[in-house]
């Protein structure tokens, strides 16, 4: 009998922090430690060290690939970079430390399973620690872990890797961020990343490596609700195929909870009601899937279904509504103001809105919420209110950060110029669906 491998799972993390806390250097490390660089990748660090690293090889320009950025010493853009290890496989997002490139920071976080925020050992926690903290608890990426960089050069001061713990632990229970780990590192010599740290007796927990490849990650999918928004409507129409000359699919990327052959699901926002009849995978039929998997439903009914519906079980029903209560971090240097209109992304649907109201932005040294501005500027986040030209189905980003997150994009450009994340739809004002039954 043939041996079945089960798929390796894939962790995606970004590192965030300030400007020269060693993002860069940390992914460099990792990729150089764990033996992920090819022959030519070393050979292009060995060729390009005379440009910043004095003849030493400079990890940092494993990530900053951009001139400007090896010139600089600095990360302008976000660099997605792939490796594995036996345990399992990483993506990993270097995102921007300074206060201008916020934005960056949300676009590399906004589907990690996993954040690390790097702290300078020497400067302790500053705003840019206390901003991308909140923004990670903000897209409720499940793990967190703080990353003390530079220990080297506080010679491994156990009192002051403490220090650093306490003044997070301050504020942390403001933010909701449930599991959290601090680890202390030095990105440059290897310190604790991959290899254990002969420097840190006094600390007993894992090698930020062994955290990653061992967290536990299975459970970070929502599998409450169904949720299936239908990208392409999969019609093959081959006359020499009988089993596809009348082939009917519903296409799309499940967003929520699982489905089986059998199980009775309903159609928004029309409200029609059917049973999954097949669920095709590229490998062929299954008898179940779940979130995130990719799939193709075949109905027992023959109901006018198109891009943008979706298909949603019966045992927790989305909201649905035209007007949209959500946060939002602005990306754009033109400023958000109340009356303007765009372009809304949500799912697999493209829909015109209008902003109706700004009602708070928050305030990243305090997290408290000021309320009525006229604007929002770039990199700020606030709470906005919005109304949209056809009904949306929408789940909180707290249930759901699929059916929950969507884009704004400004007309005439399609430049993206806000990440919003919505409000669970209010109960009381909850619509109620035409269930109709076929």
């Amino acid at each position: 009998m043939p041996h079945t491998q089960h798929p390796i799972e894939i962790l995606r993390f970004n590192t965030c922090g300030s400007v020269d806390d060693g993002k860069s250097t940390l992914i460099g490390r990792l990729l150089y430690d764990s033996k992920s660089i090819m022959e030519d990748q070393l050979e292009a660090l060995e060729r390009s060290a005379d440009i910043t690293g004095g003849g030493a090889i400079n990890l940092a320009n494993l990530t900053d690939g951009l001139r400007a950025e090896r010139e600089q010493g600095i990360t302008i853009d976000v660099a997605y970079r792939y490796f594995a290890t036996p345990r399992r496989k990483f993506i990993v997002a270097d995102t921007p430390g300074h206060v201008q490139y916020t934005r960056n920071m949300v676009t590399g976080a906004s589907t990690a399973n996993l954040s690390i925020v790097l702290v300078d050992a020497r400067l302790g926690v500053i705003e840019q620690s206390r901003r991308h903290t909140y923004l990670a608890s903000l897209l409720r990426i499940p793990h967190l872990v703080i990353a003390v960089n530079k220990m080297d050069l506080v010679d491994w001061s156990e009192d002051r890797f403490l220090e650093i713990r306490d003044a997070f632990e301050e504020f942390l229970p403001l933010l909701d961020m449930r599991d959290v780990k601090f680890i202390p590192i030095s990105a440059l010599n290897g310190d604790n990343v991959v290899e254990p740290s002969k420097h840190t007796p006094w600390y007993v927990g894992p090698t930020l490596l062994g955290h990653l490849e061992t967290i536990h990650i299975a459970s970070d999918w929502n599998l409450q609700g169904f949720r299936l928004p239908v990208q392409w409507v999969n019609r093959p129409n081959n006359p020499t195929n009988k089993e596809l000359h009348d082939f009917r699919g519903l296409s799309g990327q499940i967003a929520g909870g699982t489905v089986k052959v059998g199980q009775k699901i309903m159609v928004l926002p029309s409200g029609l009601k059917s049973t999954v009849k097949q669920i095709w995978t590229y490998d062929g039929p299954i008898a179940e899937a779940f979130c995130p998997q990719s799939v193709t439903l075949v109905l027992e009914h023959d109901i006018d279904i198109s891009r943008g519906d979706t298909i949603v079980g019966l045992e927790t029903m989305p909201g649905m509504g035209t007007d949209l209560h959500a946060r939002v971090c602005w990306m754009h240097p033109r400023p958000l103001q109340r009356g303007r209109k765009y372009l809304l992304k949500h799912t697999t649907q493209t829909v015109q809105a209008v902003v109706t109201a700004i009602e708070s932005r928050i305030d990243i040294r305090t997290f408290e919420a000021q309320p009525e501005p006229a604007e929002l500027v770039v990199n700020d986040i606030g709470t906005i209110r919005l109304k949209v030209a056809k009904p949306l189905t929408f789940d909180g980003y707290t249930f759901n950060r699929l059916t929950g997150s969507f884009i704004l994009i400004e007309q005439g450009t399609n430049a993206t110029v806000a990440a919003g994340m919505l409000a669970p739809p209010d109960e009381a004002v909850k619509p109620e669906y035409n269930d109709f039954a076929i």
